[in-house]
């Protein structure tokens, strides 16, 4: 069998909104997905607790595949 790449599956998040005003909720989300200041990217494997989360704030961040 062929093995995936490391690379498949694996989506960034970047913060493009401030969480100033936010719910603290959402601001646990961005916590929890490791976003503390716009601006800041970081890559997650897409699963579906990844996925929820990013749902949760969709409107905070920009998601590439």
């Amino acid at each position: 069998m062929a093995k995936k790449k490391e690379t498949e599956g694996v989506i960034k998040i970047t913060q493009v909104r401030s969480r100033i005003g936010c719910p603290k909720v959402q601001k646990q989300t961005l916590d929890a997905l490791g976003l503390r200041k716009n601006g800041r990217t970081v890559e997650h494997k897409a699963n579906p607790a990844i996925l929820g989360m990013v749902e949760k704030v969709k409107h905070l961040v920009k998601i590439e595949q």
